[in-house]
């Protein structure tokens, strides 16, 4: 079969779907992603045939502090190319037997399958299929239990009216009807764990939670002599790292992470954050882009953003985590981190200190903390999201 992968977003987002679409030609498929030109590394390093998406989302992550209008930012980046995506997805996925569909570009996902004729199938990092048994990760406060499935139709209906003028312009560029109400019926297949995100009892049959979808690239990851040396050199360090967070308060952050640490043995990567590492104490190794699953497993624990990814391949590393949330689903993920008794203590990256930190740092260190941490990982290594999400995949497919 032909399949087309279709996202929008940062790396986070991007990677994920670059595994699934590696896993799928290994399954004898052929397979295409398309994506933000700055996250297709992984894909090229795996071999999948890639393309660029227009726009920037580096750019509107760093634009005008991001942290207090990363939404609007995103919002505004996906109304200007939602008719580009739509016509570049529509001219990629000639021939192809289903479009599968994630992040910022999904309705125009949903919308070039449409336009071919083939079934969508979503591809999601962050749970948005409506359930009682959590609330809406994209909601800036949680609302009373009883309104938890109330939550996520909100924050749907609210994403529709915010992306409906520029998805309808793009479906009648592309001859098809105007869409008067969301899209709810498609598959969803959710790369997260089980373990970490067990599949709510009244979710719908077609919503699957398959675990993380991960390139089998630690194996052949070969470190950099300084990095091998570093890590040779004493005991396992901390991980200190952002992802693609950027436009925050960088000093404030950076203080508390140094005044937290000490003088501890510490891995800094620094993302897209434009923090230079070479301002921070000796005790402190930069590193770029190392796979997680390589890397964290030589850690004694991540201190992180709290994206989906990150979160989940710390987890799968046995490694604690100390989440500092800035936006979005990472709030999400450091609740689930916390009723998994991994962390105590709610961060938030808009008041970070060092006295937070420390109190956070000395909770992940201690024996109870990664007893639970190691048992999580046992389980997620367990799992094979890839293979889970092929077998989906396929089954969708066909129909």
């Amino acid at each position: 079969m032909r399949i087309l992968l279709l996202t929008y977003g940062t790396e986070g987002d991007t990677r994920p779907l670059a595994a699934l679409g590696h896993a799928l030609q290994q399954a004898g498929h052929q397979a295409r992603l398309l994506g933000d030109a700055s996250t297709l590394g992984s894909a090229r390093a795996l071999g999948l045939p890639c393309e660029a998406l227009a726009g920037d989302i580096r750019g509107a992550i760093a634009a005008e502090g991001a942290m207090r209008a990363i939404t609007r930012n995103l919002a505004a980046l996906t109304r200007r190319h939602t008719g580009d995506w739509l016509a570049q997805a529509v001219e990629a996925g000639r021939g192809c037997d289903a479009v599968v569909v994630s992040g910022l570009a999904a309705f125009a996902g949903l919308s070039a399958a449409e336009a071919l004729g083939v079934p969508a199938i979503g591809a999601m990092l962050i749970p948005i299929s409506p359930t009682a048994a959590f609330p809406s990760p994209f909601l800036p406060l949680a609302p009373p239990r009883a309104l938890n499935a109330a939550s996520h139709h909100l924050f749907g209906q609210l994403s529709w009216q915010l992306f409906r003028g520029a998805t309808n312009r793009a479906r009648r560029a592309t001859g098809l009807p105007p869409r008067r109400r969301l899209w709810t019926g498609h598959p969803i297949l959710y790369g997260v764990s089980p373990a970490l995100l067990p599949p709510p009892a009244d979710w719908p049959g077609n919503a699957h939670v398959c675990g993380q979808w991960i390139p089998p690239l630690a194996q052949a990851y070969t470190p950099d002599p300084a990095l091998a040396a570093f890590l040779d050199a004493g005991e396992p360090p901390v991980y200190v790292g952002f992802g693609s967070m950027a436009g925050f308060n960088e000093a404030r952050l950076m203080a508390a992470v140094v005044g937290a640490i000490g003088g501890r043995r510490t891995l800094f990567h620094a993302g897209w954050s434009g923090i230079d590492p070479a301002r921070l104490p000796s005790n402190f190794h930069p590193v770029g882009h190392v796979p997680h699953d390589w890397l964290l497993p030589r850690t004694a624990l991540a201190i992180h953003h709290g994206g989906s990814g990150t979160t989940h391949s710390a987890c799968r590393a046995g490694a604690p985590s100390v989440i500092v949330p800035f936006a979005g689903d990472q709030f999400f993920w450091n609740a689930r981190l916390r009723q998994a008794g991994v962390m105590r203590d709610a961060l938030r990256g808009s008041a970070i200190t060092a006295s937070r930190l420390a109190a956070a740092i000395a909770f992940a260190d201690s024996g109870q903390a990664r007893a639970r941490a190691a048992a999580l990982g046992v389980r997620m290594r367990h799992e094979d999201g890839c293979a889970t999400a092929v077998g989906l995949v396929e089954r969708y497919a066909r129909r």
